[in-house]
């Protein structure tokens, strides 16, 4: 349900729903369920009607009056000629229609459901002898499932969480858990590959079905596309704003590009609020929770350039002053100039470097600071004890305490 809160504005995060979709495991106060075919009035001001939309179970239409005019949200629908029969939408003057336009294109024709099952069950008929495998998606495609189960007498194998999800839908009783005892078994969509199909058709002959009105490349021969969508088609969409004949019409999906083939349908009559606006508590959420987000994106950011790429190895010079510190030895003064090549007098670089302890004998100004011309190591007597050990294992220790 995440994506679906996204743009709610606290604190009034109650969602109207219908009973049917309040069930599943979402949090009580997010939930407020209304009978479906009733008004019900929110806020004193507004005024919500829940109107079923032929799309999956629970799915319905919100229409919304108040000041602002008079707005039907289908979410997803399936468009039927019985809705024009509905009480609340005959007649009535829609100022705003948002409709699904999952389909809404001219070169996408789509069968009716009623047609694809029967498609289905031809191919299900020219395979006598295969077991299916039908890939849904987590919610859709029930009565398609219910139809085959009575159509081929058969149980519909599912897996326990879907079997559960049959019951709380109190659907008739076809599905079973129990592997063998049906030869026609609901998958996820997920599961319909080559390598399963492979795998399946070792133990038997088996086909996939994939009823959707996506467009889907299938080369599998095993693998069959029906068009069944829970979705409306292109001519459903028009017929549906031919007869509802609303003010304007704002598509769902994005990048959809739909009203110009709705334009002849719509109602002249004026909008009760032209210029309708996002309310502002609801802008105001949505710039926090974009602020919020960039704010984030910084940090992960910062966070990931500050991790060493890699195994990072330390110079020699850097990595002997971090052990004299944590044994603590003194660590010589760094020139401030390079003595070679000084000359100035009364340069403070001569005096520290002649009260620096611990300088390595014999070695002239300034050479410890050349990084590009060592060849030998240092003897052994000017290490402290135990750190040529340290030193090995430079790379590790560095790793594990500054990592």
């Amino acid at each position: 349900p995440s994506p679906a809160l996204i743009g709610l504005a606290l604190p009034h995060p109650a969602l109207p729903c219908p009973h049917l979709s309040s069930a599943p495991q979402v949090p009580n106060c997010w939930i407020r369920p209304l009978e479906v075919g009733q008004s019900h009035v929110l806020c004193e001001e507004v005024t919500v009607t829940l109107l079923d939309s032929n799309h999956c179970p629970g799915s319905v239409m919100f229409l919304f009056e108040g000041a602002f005019g008079t707005i039907l949200y289908t979410g997803d629908f399936r468009y039927s000629s019985s809705m024009q029969s509905e009480p609340a939408l005959r007649g009535r003057h829609i100022d705003r229609l948002y409709l699904d336009n999952t389909h809404c294109h001219p070169q996408r024709p789509l069968p009716s459901r009623q047609h694809a099952t029967r498609q289905v069950a031809h191919v299900i008929r020219t395979h006598p002898q295969h077991r299916v495998v039908i890939g849904v998606y987590s919610l859709g495609k029930e009565a398609l499932l219910v139809d085959l189960a009575v159509e081929f007498s058969t149980w519909v194998v599912v897996s326990p969480w879907r079997l559960e999800q049959m019951r709380l839908l109190e659907l008739p009783d076809v599905f079973t858990t129990e592997e063998g005892a049906g030869w026609i078994r609901a998958v996820d969509v997920a599961e319909i590959r080559w390598d399963t199909l492979a795998s399946w058709n070792m133990l038997h002959p088996t086909i996939a079905i994939l009823p959707t009105g996506r467009p889907v490349k299938v080369t599998h021969p095993n693998i069959h596309l029906v068009p069944y969508s829970d979705h409306s088609s292109f001519l459903e969409l028009c017929e549906f704003v031919k007869w509802l004949k609303p003010c304007s019409v704002i598509p769902i999906v994005k990048g959809g590009m739909c009203q110009v083939y709705f334009q002849k349908y719509l109602s002249s009559a004026p909008q009760a609020l032209p210029d309708l606006k996002i309310p502002k508590p609801v802008q105001e959420n949505m710039q926090q929770q974009s602020k919020r987000k960039g704010q984030e994106t910084l940090l992960r950011r910062a966070a990931w350039h500050s991790v060493p790429q890699g195994v990072v190895y330390e110079s020699p010079e850097k990595y002997t002053g971090k052990c004299r510190e944590l044994r603590g030895d003194k660590v010589p003064q760094q020139d401030c100039c390079e003595s070679a090549l000084c000359s100035k007098e009364g340069c403070t670089c001569h005096t520290d470097q002649e009260r620096g302890e611990g300088e390595l004998s014999g070695e002239q100004p300034g050479a410890a600071r050349a990084t590009s011309t060592v060849s030998h190591a240092p003897p052994d007597e000017h290490f402290p004890s135990g750190l040529a050990e340290q030193y090995l294992l430079t790379p590790l220790n560095i790793l594990k305490q500054f990592s």
